[in-house]
């Protein structure tokens, strides 16, 4: 980014303007200077002029008189017949700043206050020197002195006598290119940020040439026209506003040629929109039809006795505020099918687990070996023998045993 103008630091603030926009709108920071034509004299430089007037009290009138006057594109012009070829200027005066009143042979018709006036309509300057003229008739009273207020000379009658009028300011003396030296600048502080450290927007010159800075989002929206120097509107256009586009803008005038450095200070603040009214619909109830339609066409009686008005306020409902409904009727019924849904998996998990339980409970019993008779007549040739078997628990293994030991014994029940 390009710092602030740096070079003007002495710029005159002339307003400082408090600037409110809504949230996405177009905002105008307006910057106009009608102070001057801000254009390239076209006129052939004839907006430069010097005149010399004098007010005299010679003929008890007391009025003032215009003697000459000169354009620096022009010759000069003497108004009175008498003057002619009497008084004048140098021809170079524009050239040289020198725009001293010469008059030949005065007299004491001559006698008065002058002024030399030199005007610059372009850059709106005005300057003026004023000089005490005398006349004397002796020779040694002629003298030059400064009485507090304006210089006097007294001349003595039937000489040639100089009144000065020098100033050689460029503006006076020379013509630059005034379209280089034509320029206005738009700088932007975002809050917090101290001028000196502000950030260039735009540089516009006379001659057209436009710079702007920035991010591209930027330059394309924020602009001034084309025509800023020929109407002296230098004004500010942000589209569409955002919450970061607050701060601190600020318009910088400057016209070197003419000497004029101006700043204006704008503050930027960004609020929302304001929602739209809804459409209220006034009804009145226990009223005269004439009265309720047409109130204004019909003067107010005080021996009318009238019912009370109801408004009645009727805000349509959008399609919006449909869909949201709609929305949650459907979350609410697909809630309710998974709930039902994972209700009945758990409960059939659980009746597949009871299935198991009772065919492991009933499949499961415990049997006693003491109940059944084991012949063991057969097993005599093997009684030396080993017999491994397998068993499932200790107490199976263990009544094995003892049933090995204690050979099986015959009992006759019927004893």
């Amino acid at each position: 980014s390009v710092p602030a103008d740096a070079s003007n630091p002495d710029s005159v603030v002339v307003s400082v303007l408090n600037i409110s926009a809504t949230l996405g709108s177009q905002a105008v920071l307006p910057c106009k200077s009608y102070r001057m034509v801000w254009t390239q004299d076209r006129l052939n430089d004839r907006q430069r002029v010097v005149h010399w007037d004098v007010y005299s009290k010679y003929y008890g009138d007391n009025k003032m008189e215009r003697l000459c006057d000169m354009y620096s594109a022009g010759d000069q012009r003497v108004y009175s017949s008498y003057n002619q070829g009497r008084i004048f200027m140098p021809q170079n005066a524009f050239t040289d700043g020198n725009f001293s009143l010469v008059i030949k042979d005065v007299a004491e018709s001559d006698e008065g206050t002058y002024s030399c006036n030199l005007h610059h309509h372009y850059c709106h300057l005005y300057e003026t020197v004023k000089i005490q003229l005398d006349i004397t008739k002796k020779a040694e009273d002629a003298n030059e002195y400064w009485d507090g207020e304006k210089p006097v000379i007294v001349a003595l009658e039937g000489s040639t006598v100089m009144l000065p009028c020098v100033n050689r300011n460029h503006i006076w003396t020379e013509r630059h290119s005034e379209e280089e030296q034509q320029v206005v600048h738009w700088d932007r502080q975002p809050p917090g940020v101290p001028h000196d450290r502000a950030d260039r927007l735009i540089d516009l010159y006379a001659s057209g040439e436009r710079r702007s800075y920035g991010p591209l989002f930027i330059r394309q929206k924020m602009n001034i026209t084309d025509t800023a120097f020929a109407l002296g509107d230098f004004s500010l256009r942000i589209s569409e506003l955002e919450s970061a586009d607050e701060g601190t803008y600020s318009c910088h005038l400057h016209h070197h040629y003419c000497g004029l450095h101006e700043r204006r200070i704008y503050q930027v603040s960004v609020t929302e929109p304001v929602r739209e009214k809804k459409v209220v619909n006034l009804t009145t109830h226990n009223v005269a039809p004439a009265i309720a339609c047409f109130p204004f066409l019909l003067p107010s009686d005080p021996n009318v006795v009238r019912g009370h008005n109801v408004i009645n306020v009727i805000i349509p409902e959008s399609r919006v505020h449909f869909f949201q409904q709609l929305g949650y009727i459907l979350a609410t019924l697909l809630l309710f099918i998974v709930f039902l849904i994972i209700v009945v998996l758990v409960t059939r998990k659980r009746r597949q687990r009871g299935y198991e339980y009772n065919v492991k409970k009933y499949g499961e019993k415990d049997v006693n070996l003491k109940e059944f008779t084991v012949d063991t007549t057969d097993l005599t040739q093997y009684k030396s023998e080993d017999i491994r078997l397998d068993y499932k628990n200790n107490i199976l293994k263990e009544k094995a045993e003892q049933a090995r030991s204690f050979p099986a014994k015959n009992i006759d029940l019927d004893k």
